[in-house]
């Protein structure tokens, strides 16, 4: 029987382990643990890597969204479309900083519906956060030509989409700002917690800088109210090793996205989301999230042959959290976010699996049908 984890951790750290201890040892020697070149000199690759401007090292993705909001003055009254399939950390943000979350319902490739946030625009929306989920970038045409027909601001929730592209653009660098988070379990995690925020704008850059560091300004004085949202330097020399890598790996998640496309697309019970050769879109494939009729009997049939799989988020969208104020009862026009969340499961995905691992996964889910 295979013993196929959800995620490996440990493999993350064993597979350049000399490498690893080998970072640390500089990093620590050298005292170099806060805004030192480490993070510098990553800063500068990230943002080459993904053709923009800046990239700022931040605490988390969610401190990243943060900033990035308070950056553009979001606050109060403001109303802010997202979509509703994310990580609460997207609403989050923008409830923190005072505006209101509204929820987009999903179109056919499970990302945020242009033409349903379309739907919910209103006097008080200064803003749309698609999130780039799974490693794939939404249609940015779409959500731009929305922005720009009601003067609309552009942010990215990118935490899940380093290396996505929409034709050739990468996720993250369409809006004003965009966000990447490096948690573990990420598509280039470090070892902890970990964020950036980029944005081509320069003077949206300096007010980034300035909120993740107490508002201090590159000669150390107080000049404005911010916060400490900053990469620690050690795991940003982990990260630029790892950014060194990222396109290696990459090419691994798209091969075994590939196997699970051949094997799953057509068969009337699954719905797997877009392969790796779509159009105008590139998916890096953080995540391999399907739909599949009869989910929890098939999760409990894969457990039993010792494959683990999980129900994104603990299976509940944002607009189905009863103590926020919300509720599947009371917010009932997200139809296609409530039929997926019914269907949902991941599929392991990971750098450590195996071409025979990834064929055993497909045998149980398919036998789990016959």
């Amino acid at each position: 029987m295979p013993d196929i984890p959800f995620f490996n951790y440990p493999a993350i750290y064993k597979r350049y382990e000399a490498e690893f201890d080998a970072i640390f040892k500089d990093v620590c020697s050298r005292g170099a643990y806060i805004l030192q070149r480490d993070l510098e000199e990553f800063e500068t690759d990230l943002a080459g890597f993904l053709d923009v401007k800046h990239a700022l090292g931040v605490a988390d993705g969610t401190n990243a969204m943060f900033i990035g909001l308070k950056a553009h003055d979001i606050g109060p009254g403001d109303e802010v479309i997202v979509a509703s399939h994310t990580y609460i950390a997207t609403a989050a943000a923008v409830h923190l900083v005072g505006a209101t979350p509204v929820f987009a319902d999903i179109g056919e490739d499970y990302m945020m519906s242009a033409a349903d946030a379309a739907k919910r625009v209103t006097p008080k929306t200064k803003a749309i956060m698609p999130t780039q989920l799974n490693g794939r970038c939404c249609n940015m045409d779409d959500i731009q030509a929305l922005a720009d027909a009601h003067d609309l601001l552009v942010f990215e929730d990118s935490a899940q989409g380093l290396g996505a592209r929409f034709k050739g653009q990468c996720a993250g660098t369409f809006g004003r700002f965009g966000t990447l988070s490096f948690y573990p379990a990420k598509l280039m995690g470090c070892f902890g917690d970990g964020g950036a925020v980029m944005t081509n704008d320069d003077e949206v850059a300096e007010k980034l800088k300035l909120w993740r560091d107490h508002g201090r300004n590159d000669n150390g004085e107080v000049v404005a109210w911010g916060t400490n949202s900053r990469l620690d330097n050690l795991q940003a020399a982990f990260l630029k090793f790892r950014l060194g890598t990222y396109e290696e790996d990459v090419a691994r998640r798209r091969q075994i996205a590939g196997m699970y496309e051949a094997a799953f697309r057509g068969h009337d019970k699954l719905y797997p989301p877009q392969g790796p050769s779509d159009g105008d879109h590139f998916d890096v494939y953080q995540n391999y999230e399907m739909a599949a009729e009869d989910r929890d009997r098939l999760r409990a049939a894969l457990a039993d042959q010792g494959i683990r799989t999980i129900i994104q988020w603990g299976g509940t969208p944002v607009h189905w959290f009863d103590k926020l104020g919300y509720g599947r009862d009371k917010v009932t026009d997200l139809p296609k976010t409530d039929w997926f969340f019914d269907r949902c499961l991941m599929l392991p995905m990971h750098m450590a699996l195996t071409d025979d691992d990834v064929n055993a996964v497909i045998d149980a889910v398919l036998g789990h049908y016959k």
